[in-house]
């Protein structure tokens, strides 16, 4: 066996937690996350971590639930302020109420906090739909075949989760003058 062959194979260093402590960090340094969504990461980790080192997994909850608790003790996770920014970036791309629920509880925020953020989202549904539909150049925003294609643009927006109304008020719109 070579050496590199034998790094390759030896065995990763124990879980620990100030090992825990370094991956959470390094991970919400680069990527906004909920409670639930760093725990699951951590989780994932220590799963390969403790996989690769011929152990269970299943003793380290404790430490990933301290860990997961530190970060919120220090003010560096919290699902409120996540759920806000999300849901404004989610609402400017033109993503429905129906769908940005969804994508904020797939995140693990939970049902109360989504309900406080959707009350205080101003943005309007019709208006998120017409984004949609310059986004994905549909409608108003089609160079070409736009009356052949109206019946799947309008649909198009209903899977995105506007209702009929919003759907094909936006598809059958004018495109905005600033284009």
């Amino acid at each position: 066996m070579t050496d590199a062959a034998a790094r390759n194979a030896k065995t990763p260093r124990p879980i620990t937690r100030d090992w825990l402590f370094r991956a959470a960090s390094h991970y919400l340094e680069r990527y906004a996350s909920t409670e639930a969504n760093l725990r699951r990461v951590l989780e994932r980790k220590v799963m390969r971590r403790a996989h690769a080192r011929g152990e269970e997994a299943a003793p380290f909850e404790s430490l990933i639930g301290e860990t997961v608790a530190r970060f919120v003790e220090l003010k560096l996770l919290d699902d409120r302020s996540f759920a806000e920014a999300r849901l404004a970036s989610l609402r400017r791309r033109g993503t429905s109420m129906r769908q940005s629920v969804a994508k904020l509880a797939e995140k693990g925020v939970d049902r109360d906090t989504v309900a406080a953020v959707m009350a205080n989202d101003e943005t309007d549904e019709a208006e998120a739909a017409r984004r949609l539909a310059k986004r994905r150049r549909l409608g108003p925003h089609r160079l070409r075949e736009r009356v052949e294609r109206r019946d799947r643009d309008v649909a198009a927006l209903m899977r995105a989760g506007f209702s009929y109304g919003h759907a094909a008020a936006a598809i059958d719109g004018e495109a905005d003058s600033e284009e």
